[in-house]
């Protein structure tokens, strides 16, 4: 299945394996007193750690530890093969050439989305999960980890803690986690890479700024896309006057392939105090809809897709207001019906509960080195989330 992005030739395919995430039925809570204690923790703002109390960081131990890092109650990130969330014995945690965006509640990690590289070049935009490697000819780019701006080569393992850093000079206290990801040259000549950063003051938030090879071709255009927005759901897309609604966007389509509309300029977005544009995606259900699953064989089958955490979480896309030009845009996509590893067995397809959801979504802006884009996931509601900008 081809996936093809405005008038722009693609490389390779679109290509999303839903069911590599198989990585295991939400934890339960087994008592009242976990119950009273989630409470609890949500009450007191466990979102917004204490300035006081040691950061607790999620870390490698050592460098031949999984590649996974993050901050507690708040967001995590991971590459292949290691998983960010527990699951069955021999799962890999995904597709290659993406990063694992998870996060971390009350000891537990849970895989919430996907991040793409899809560098664009001449007008032929690559995609970093099926672009063939050089090592093996399949498709995923190879990632691999390190805490300084060299390359290096490509280890199956952490290969660096991270580096722990204080931004702040007026707020001592204030740490940053920060690495490099590094990837294999793309077919279109684009060779990225990226530094990521996790500040301790805003835990939900994750940094990544793009940067190019010295034998990289001009790019045009890196987009960083979140790929999974269906396994949230996200159905409300929360612009500066208005929401769009992923369900009356794509009223009618019912296919197994992805849609998409418009994209909506810097003009449309959301800005905070300080000027940045902001993005929001949520999803339409409450809590009880989004955990429940149909019990029909065809769902169990692929109960993967069945949302997992115990919570629900908002996600959203800044941009700083510095560094930004009139390039800046939000693009979405939807389907109708959850990712099936590309068949084109139309029987192997099951709806998406409550109808059409947003899947890509990301902010788009005309490449130039260092520029910086953020992540965010958040307990908060949109609502709240706006209330505060």
């Amino acid at each position: 299945m081809k996936f093809f992005y405005g008038n722009e030739n693609t490389i390779g395919y679109k290509y999303k394996v839903g069911y590599l995430l198989e990585v295991g039925y939400a934890h339960k809570i087994r008592s009242i007193l976990t119950i009273f204690s989630f409470t609890v923790l949500m009450s007191q703002g466990a979102e917004a750690q204490q300035e006081t109390a040691k950061v607790q960081w999620i870390r490698p131990d050592n460098a031949r530890d999984p590649a996974v890092w993050g901050i507690r109650n708040g967001i995590v990130v991971g590459i292949w093969p290691a998983q960010i969330e527990k699951g069955r014995p021999g799962l890999d945690g995904g597709p290659r050439g993406l990063l694992r965006i998870g996060y971390e509640c009350m000891g537990v990690v849970y895989h919430i989305n996907y991040i793409a590289v899809e560098p664009v070049v001449d007008g032929d935009m690559e995609f970093s999960e099926v672009s063939p490697s050089q090592v093996d000819g399949k498709w995923g780019k190879f990632f691999w980890a390190s805490d300084t701006s060299v390359a290096g080569s490509f280890s199956s393992s952490a290969s660096t803690r991270g580096r722990i850093t204080h931004p702040d000079p007026q707020h001592p206290e204030t740490e940053e986690l920060s690495l490099y990801i590094f990837m294999e040259k793309f077919l279109n000549g684009a060779h990225p890479y990226l530094r990521l950063s996790i500040r301790s003051d805003n835990p939900g938030e994750l940094c990544l700024e793009i940067f190019n090879q010295g034998n990289s071709a001009v790019m045009q255009r890196c987009a960083l896309t979140a790929t999974m927005g269906n396994y949230s759901r996200l159905r409300l897309l929360y612009l500066k006057d208005r929401v769009v609604d992923s369900r009356k966007l794509f009223s009618g389509y019912d296919d197994i392939e992805f849609a998409e509309k418009e994209s909506y300029p810097s003009s449309q977005m959301l800005r905070n105090k300080r000027g940045d544009f902001m993005v929001i995606a949520e999803s339409s259900e409450p809590f009880s809809e989004l955990a429940a699953w149909p019990r029909e064989p065809a769902y169990l089958a692929n109960w993967a897709w069945r949302y997992r955490p115990f919570y629900k979480l908002t996600q959203y896309w800044r941009k700083e207001l510095s560094g930004s030009d009139s390039s800046l845009l939000v693009r979405v996509n939807g389907r109708a019906k959850y990712w099936s590893g590309g068949s084109e067995d139309k029987t192997r397809y099951i709806n998406i509960p409550g109808g059409p959801a947003f899947e890509n979504f990301e902010l788009r802006e005309n490449y130039h080195a260092g520029q910086k884009f953020y992540f965010g996931l958040t307990r908060k509601t949109a609502k709240e989330l706006i209330g505060g900008l």
